[in-house]
């Protein structure tokens, strides 16, 4: 018997109760793991919120990392094995739950458990953006927008040690000096000035050939105004709601201009995709060309601060929760 979040109705923070929950014997093909550390992240918001519908009564959270406690008929891993996921379901904010092995990854002896949840599911956000949504290469310039968060840090850091130039927007002083510290060469704060015009001023009047764009609703419009011609708007989340209905014309207006909204379950649908992610986010970390930076840890009777805390942007980097 262990403890764990649940929710019967969708809402606010306080929808989320910790109750008493037994996940009992894993079934053939999963196995039990004990949560070390546990990942929070902006999309478990949309989950409890009810903006990204989920049956309930529900678990709530999507990534952790621990160690295997017992296995059922049929999986690869054995007790004691050290494992994470960000993509076997809901139920992550938990003290242990039961989760299918195909959608485990391995955890490398130096990577330390609060590194893995607070790394796989942004750093495999990352990985699929740049990598394979739109393959960024030496040379180019992109914008990103919310650089000082989970995402954007991991981000700045692993495009620009591709050799790419990356802009990234922030909406305070303190967040611009902690993007550049995390490889953006450019910072604009949205309070204060016109991110469009200045990207424009900083590519000499051609736009960018990609924004990778996790906002949504604030600064969708904003994403299209700085794209060159047959520039591709990667929207791959709603941080301030979903943007409005797009007229296609817009995009014929802009020069010929894409749009698309990638989620990582798709980049990740199978095992060998979902493993390979991982051990390139995995390696990454352990180049030292990405630091993953926990700014914030809260504990699990303190999830609902923990929420009241992501949707009032009062954290930055990453975030774990501590069962």
């Amino acid at each position: 018997m262990g403890k764990a979040v649940r929710i019967t109705a969708t809402g606010g923070p306080e929808v989320m109760q910790l109750v008493d929950v037994d996940p009992g014997p894993p079934g053939p093909g999963a196995v039990t793991v004990a949560n070390r550390a546990i990942g929070l992240n902006f999309i478990d918001t949309y989950h409890r919120s009810g903006l990204y519908p989920i049956a309930l009564p529900s678990g709530l959270g999507m990534e952790g990392a621990g160690v295997v406690t017992a296995v059922g008929e049929g999986v690869e891993f054995a007790v004691g094995d050290r494992v994470a996921y960000c993509s076997a379901g809901f139920g992550a904010y938990a003290e242990e739950l039961n989760l299918p092995a195909s959608r485990l990854v391995p955890v490398p002896p130096d990577i330390e458990f609060e590194t893995a949840a607070a790394a796989l599911l942004k750093g495999q956000t990352t990985e699929y953006l740049l990598q394979r949504t739109f393959p960024l290469q030496a040379g180019q310039t992109c914008l990103f927008h919310a650089a000082a968060g989970g995402v954007g840090l991991l981000f700045g850091q692993w495009a620009s040690s591709l050799g790419a130039t990356v802009i990234g927007t922030v909406g305070s002083q303190e967040k611009v000096e902690l993007a550049r510290a995390h490889g953006y060469r450019h910072v604009i704060n949205y309070r204060e000035e016109d991110v469009a015009a200045r990207v424009r001023e900083l590519t000499a009047g051609a736009g960018v050939p990609v924004v990778y764009d996790g906002v949504g609703r604030d600064t969708f419009e904003v994403s299209l105004a700085s794209l060159q011609p047959r520039g591709l708007l990667v929207s791959f989340g709603n941080s301030s709601g979903k943007p409005e209905p797009l007229d296609l014309q817009v995009l014929a207006a802009g020069g010929s201009l894409y749009v698309t909204r990638p989620t990582l379950v798709t980049y990740t649908a199978s095992t060998e995709e979902l493993r390979a992610s991982a051990a390139a986010v995995f390696e990454q970390i352990r180049s030292g060309k990405v630091r993953v930076e926990i700014h914030q840890r809260f504990a699990l009777a303190e999830i609902a601060a923990a929420h009241a805390a992501l949707e009032g942007r009062a954290t930055t980097g990453s975030s774990v929760v501590l069962p």
